[in-house]
């Protein structure tokens, strides 16, 4: 059965990446709306994630949205085919820099900086592009439970000097990149499970949240910059945003600071997500660890 769906997954990425870009992004779409109109479970949770967010829009308006993730998901998808197509002198055909300066400024300290992202907008395309803009980073990254698709993300991902660190060996993996000045992009915004992750606020609703970011960045003091990479309709590419690094809470209590950072970047990636409620990955059961003796909401 792995091999069937990797042979499936390998012929798409093969003939999308064919296509010219306009092509391959219609393509990428196409394939998403498939998926959206048989896959009914992806779709219950989208909206019960929507409706748990936005209960004061209506069912019409976050259908609207729901749609819009898998346009975006799609466009992702063709662009992610065409990888081995870019360049280092046409990557900015299809991605730009907003705020690099940010970047630059923090990667300057020389303590390491962690890349604060979520899945929003084109997320596999900004290590990807960053790579070839000359900065290649660290990936967190769980390995995918097809092992043959899991080698061939892994070789997308890497394809420009990126490397990736696997979840098990997320600690050490992080101290020592940021011990050498290095990048590690981290998604953050993934359903966690205690003791790695710590319940915070998620668009008003306590969500169990990776916290090994926070930890780094006190023990290390690591510059921790925003960077999410934004469909901009105007310019027809993405736009890779980095802002100011984020000034950290320090108290002197170690899990105090830990819960308050998380909550702080939890709010930093809220807030991109109301900007941009179409592009982030509503079908992820966000919410589904609940703290002790509170009922499901799935």
């Amino acid at each position: 059965m792995q091999r069937l769906e990797y042979a499936l997954v390998w012929l798409i990425v093969k003939t999308v990446g064919a296509l010219p870009r306009p092509l391959a992004r219609t393509a990428g779409i196409s394939l998403a709306w498939l998926v959206y109109l048989l896959h009914a479970r992806l779709r219950r949770v989208g909206m019960r994630n929507l409706g748990m967010a936005f209960p004061q829009k209506s069912r019409r308006e976050r259908a609207r949205i729901l749609r819009g993730v898998f346009t975006s998901l799609g466009r992702q998808l063709g662009e992610v085919c065409l990888f081995p197509k870019y360049t280092r002198e046409n990557v900015s055909k299809v991605v730009v820099y907003d705020g690099f300066e940010n970047f630059e400024r923090a990667l300057s300290r020389g303590k390491g900086v962690l890349f604060l992202t979520a899945h929003l907008g084109g997320w596999e395309i900004s290590s990807f592009a960053h790579s070839l803009y000359g900065h290649p980073l660290h990936i967190v990254m769980r390995s995918l439970d097809n092992s043959y698709l899991d080698g061939l993300m892994r070789r997308y991902r890497t394809m420009h000097g990126n490397t990736t660190v696997d979840k098990d060996d997320f600690v050490r993996g992080l101290l020592s990149a940021m011990k050498a000045g290095e990048t590690v992009g981290i998604l953050m915004d993934t359903n966690m499970t205690p003791p790695q992750g710590v319940f915070v606020d998620f668009f008003g609703i306590p969500a169990c949240t990776a916290s090994g970011m926070a930890r780094i960045a006190l023990r290390t003091d690591a510059a921790v910059v925003p960077g999410f990479t934004v469909w901009d309709p105007a310019l027809r590419k993405y736009r890779l945003r980095f802002d100011p690094a984020v000034k950290l809470v320090r108290t002197g209590n170690d899990e105090d600071d830990v819960v308050a950072n998380t909550a702080l970047f939890t709010k930093i990636i809220e807030e991109y997500v109301r900007r941009y409620p179409a592009q982030w990955l509503w079908v992820h059961r966000r919410w589904k660890t609940r703290p002790e003796g509170e009922a499901g909401l799935y």
